[in-house]
């Protein structure tokens, strides 16, 4: 009521509407990633690009061979992630809660979706919340640059401890924001260095940066590690579209811009190779990691530990805990057999294997160089 006891119901109608929407977004991202329409068609990661040399002989035992790691602080069972999704409406809590059960039992890490919409409905927040079902999960939460630069470092540590999350992941996305329909989109992104400078300071260094599928490139990440970032989620452009996801979306100069963009990004084979030999930083490799040979490929090109997400909510759709469970067992068994069959027993000894590489990664890689023996 306004002070002369005037109903005023403009505004709760405009925001229940702008609620909707965003709930409307994250059911939309879901629906969108259940197949395989916004896939990266022009390439997938340049993984193609990569050989390892077979070796016929490999001289140990399945059982000599160890996949244990640590990221930031963690210490995982294999050297796998469950990348950032979704949260906000039920349907994606259960998703949650189901594919961060079985990231309990293998011992990998997960990350939730952004907590943006957390900022205006708290009350979603049970669907970001993981301890219930997995108490001894890794955990990253998640929160854009452009909304952390506003909500302030505070805000963004509550987000964090609101979860119940180990770490932060600060996600880049401008290709996306640029296309995104509706009135959420932000087309600022000045102050993204001064903003994760001080969220390093303010989470005493528990963060990732990750990009959203258009891959993280070499000075952006030396930046990032000058200014105290330990570890980086590449994202690179081959599996899921998030430009043409919102393309998808919308409608008019929306739509046409991420069809135009919608092939646009870093190979995420070559942006984990580019990052890797210009700095020191942990290196998460995201972005068509369907399968354990694509995995052992970026970890022999310097990932610290590799990423998947929407096969696993494929999978998860499709049969449940128990489809989440038999695809990341089989990507681990993938990562464990490239091991075997390359005669080495750690991640680290695969990195000093001789390989083959492509002439479109080659093109990539180059002006870079030598890639570290050990991360």
């Amino acid at each position: 009521m306004d002070e002369a006891g005037h109903a005023r119901p403009a505004q709760s109608v405009v925001e229940s509407a702008r609620m909707k929407a965003r709930f409307q977004r994250k059911s939309d991202h879901i629906d969108l990633c259940a197949d395989d329409g916004a896939v990266y068609r022009s390439h997938n990661g340049l993984f193609d690009q990569f050989h390892f040399i077979h070796n016929a002989l490999p001289q140990l035992a399945m059982d000599d061979i160890d996949l244990t790691t640590t990221l930031l602080d963690a210490r995982l069972n294999a050297p796998i992630m469950v990348t950032g999704m979704t949260g906000g409406p039920e349907r994606a809590g259960r998703i949650n809660q189901g594919i961060a059960a079985v990231c309990e039992k293998l011992g990998l890490a997960f990350g939730v979706g952004s907590q943006r919409l957390l900022t205006q409905h708290p009350d979603a927040a049970d669907t970001f919340r993981l301890r219930s079902v997995a108490p001894n999960l890794t955990i990253f939460g998640n929160i854009g640059v452009n909304q952390a630069r506003d909500l302030g470092a505070k805000r963004v540590l509550q987000l964090k401890t609101m979860i119940e999350a180990d770490y932060m992941a600060i996600h880049l996305n401008p290709a996306m924001e640029l296309v995104q329909p509706g009135a959420d989109s932000d087309s600022d992104f000045r102050a993204g260095y001064e903003t994760i400078a001080a969220l390093v300071d303010a989470l005493d260094g528990q963060l990732i940066v990750k990009e959203c599928g258009c891959g993280l490139g070499p000075d952006e990440a030396a930046r990032l590690e000058s200014i105290g970032v330990r570890a980086v989620d590449v994202s690179g452009s081959g599996g899921t579209s998030w430009v043409k996801v919102e393309a998808l979306r919308g409608e008019g100069l929306q739509a046409a811009l991420g069809e135009t963009f919608a092939e646009w990004g870093i190979p995420t084979l070559a942006a984990t190779t580019l990052v890797a030999r210009r700095t020191s930083l942990q290196i998460i490799a995201s972005g068509g990691i369907d399968d354990g040979l694509k995995a052992a490929k970026a970890l022999a090109m310097g990932a610290r530990v590799a990423g998947t997400a929407r096969p696993v909510l494929q999978a998860f759709l499709e049969n449940g805990e128990e489809g989440a469970h038999m695809f990341l067992e089989t990507l681990i068994a993938g990562v464990r057999m490239t091991l075997a069959l390359n005669g080495v027993r750690t991640v680290d000894e695969l990195r000093r294997r001789p390989k083959v590489i492509g002439p479109d990664l080659a093109t990539w890689l180059q002006h870079t160089p030598h890639i570290p023996a050990e991360r």
